[in-house]
């Protein structure tokens, strides 16, 4: 199976760019299916119905959040109703939307997307080890999902490491998100669990994490309150990861980052097309 994942859409420039470049992504790397982290979506902090609607629509498969997902009102409302939109799975009971859910592929393949939020220098949650390790007893891969795909929105690197190996060998891929600066130590683990850090963002790169670098440079110069901060609306770098996985046990036999447009340098892997040649 051929998976996509995209990291924190950045406001305006980064969801456009997303929606623009998916058709062309689907074709040129034969995907099977794609996952993005759409918290920032909605001007820098949080996702609305309309974004959604339109990310799936361009061809997005699942959407991912973290510790943005409530910041548009009327999502508390989509959430529930949109079961391809995830909210971190160590929410306390009862709070709305899911955590984790099984999807179909486009040739009906199963695959199984978790979202979970870490608690070091983040929102206090409850375990995401816990809730990660529950549902990934209740689904085991191989049975049933044949690949498996964990968003770690965290701020520290060690904790999202952690994670990585705590779920080698029980996922196809488990890739950090939040902190929006892609990681260059993609690599599959021991037992076949593809890994990166951090996916980085889909934004404009000419700015401080996504956002204008005038009003965030102010914040650290003058220890001052100041205008509140908006995404920056520059030409925007899409970055993530492609996975590979072997048919039979869903681990990764590649991983390779994805950077498309923008200002960091390129990097898009090339891939063998299954589709039968033309007579």
């Amino acid at each position: 199976m051929r998976l996509l994942f995209l990291g924190d859409i950045m406001g305006r420039t980064g969801r456009e760019a997303v929606i623009a470049q998916m058709p062309e992504l689907r074709r040129k790397l034969d995907l099977d299916f794609v996952v993005v982290n759409g918290e920032n979506a909605a001007h820098g902090f949080g996702i609305s119905e309309i974004i959604a609607k339109d990310l799936h629509a361009a061809g997005v498969d699942c959407i991912t959040t973290g510790n943005h997902i409530w910041d548009k009102k009327d999502i508390v409302a989509y959430i529930e109703r949109d079961q391809r939109l995830l909210r971190p799975i160590n929410y306390p009971d009862g709070t709305p939307g899911k955590g984790a859910v099984i999807l179909q592929a486009r040739d009906g393949r199963r695959v199984l997307v978790v979202n979970l939020m870490c608690r070091l220098y983040m929102d206090a949650l409850g375990d995401p080890f816990a809730a990660l390790d529950k549902v990934l007893k209740q689904n085991p891969m191989g049975r049933a999902a044949q690949a498996v795909i964990v968003d770690v929105h965290g701020e520290a690197n060690s904790e999202k490491m952690a994670f990585g190996h705590f779920c080698d060998g029980r996922a196809s891929l488990v890739i950090g998100t939040h902190t929006h600066v892609p990681t260059a130590d993609c690599q599959i683990f021991p037992g076949g669990t593809a890994y990166m850090t951090d996916a980085g963002m889909c934004g404009d790169y000419d700015s401080v994490i996504g956002m204008q670098k005038e009003a965030a440079l102010a914040k650290f110069v003058r220890k001052m309150p100041g205008e509140r901060l908006t995404p920056a609306e520059g030409p925007a770098t899409i970055c993530g990861a492609f996975v590979e996985t072997d048919d039979l046990t869903g681990l990764a036999k590649r991983i390779s980052p994805v950077r498309v447009g923008g200002r960091l340098d390129q990097a898009l892997p090339s891939v063998v097309s299954r589709r039968p040649a033309l007579v």
